[in-house]
């Protein structure tokens, strides 16, 4: 059977290239603010962010033998739940209005609880849609590796969306004394949403913010395959590859826990303290250990096959 691409997720991905290009001529063109971002900002991000996400998806489907049903159908909701997501948050985003974490009036409480249900969708869609890629026995075994670590980890970095779900302390106390203003949730830890951040990210610079292993996370998908593919290029043998790709695998699974610990103190991405920074140090140590290990062994066994 010839490999195809899943149409409905490339369609998808395709959709989102152009919506990329009309939300970045929003950027320029609409000079309003949501919750101190450009209002054309997310749905920036999201276009680039799940345009990648579904188009690397529709490449792991495209070499599918086992399940390739099941994947099809996988692959197909991926795509029209991404796409009902998106139109939710374009929606809000012509409203003027803010898509997450809105509950201020029945119609945005009703948006945002949609949008709830569509990455519970999403997300078991998604874990379909990896089950049928880790059964699959054809193409590159490093590249296979790579793909079922990736999709591990950007199931995690999905859930940790939920950590932002919850009411802050500051929520908390609003709900509780009856001058809540309708947001519930928020992306930033020990500082309120909407204050200086770094550009294009929108990523707080004064207090932790849990986009960012959520971010990280999600792309694992892609970067993770991407180096399998890379090392094909400068290491011969298949055994050093999937060695130094489980490295990897191992240290980007550390590298989502130090940032999702350093996001839930309240830390910034680029104002660690020492605790953080000895901790990142000791990561380092470990990867470049273990990158030394797999390269180590590798040499052994050419030798002993001499």
């Amino acid at each position: 059977m010839s490999p195809r691409w899943h149409r409905p997720l490339l369609g998808f991905a395709a959709a989102m290239g152009l919506l990329t290009v009309v939300a970045l001529v929003g950027l320029f063109t609409d000079d309003r603010q949501i919750v101190g971002s450009p209002a054309w900002l997310k749905p920036f991000k999201f276009a680039v962010s799940l345009g990648l996400y579904t188009l690397t998806l529709a490449w792991l489907l495209r070499h599918a033998e086992r399940l390739r049903r099941t994947g099809w159908w996988a692959g197909t909701v991926v795509a029209a739940a991404s796409l009902a997501e998106m139109a939710l948050i374009v929606l809000q985003a012509v409203r003027g209005r803010p898509s997450h974490f809105n509950n201020s009036t029945p119609f945005d409480e009703t948006v945002w609880s949609l949008m709830g249900n569509l990455v519970m969708v999403l997300w078991t869609a998604s874990l379909v849609v990896a089950v049928v890629v880790a059964v699959q026995r054809n193409g590159d075994p490093v590249v296979r590796s790579a793909a079922r670590s990736g999709f591990v980890l950007s199931l995690a970095g999905m859930a940790l969306a939920f950590l932002m779900t919850m009411p802050t302390d500051a929520q908390q106390a609003a709900l509780d004394a009856g001058t809540s203003n309708g947001i519930i949730g928020a992306h930033s830890v020990g500082v309120a949403d909407g204050g200086p951040s770094m550009p294009v990210t929108g990523w707080s610079t004064t207090g932790g913010d849990l986009r960012i292993p959520h971010f990280v996370g999600i792309h694992a998908l892609q970067a993770l395959p991407l180096l399998a593919l890379l090392l094909a290029g400068f290491v011969a043998s298949p055994r050093v590859r999937l060695r130094l790709v489980r490295v990897a695998a191992a240290g980007y699974a550390g590298l989502i826990a130090l940032l999702t610990w350093q996001a839930l103190r309240g830390q910034p991405l680029l104002d660690p303290d020492r605790t953080t920074l000895l901790a990142a140090g000791g990561l380092a140590v470990l990867l470049v250990a273990g990158t030394a290990a797999a390269l180590k062994r590798g040499e052994q066994r050419v030798l002993q096959d001499a």
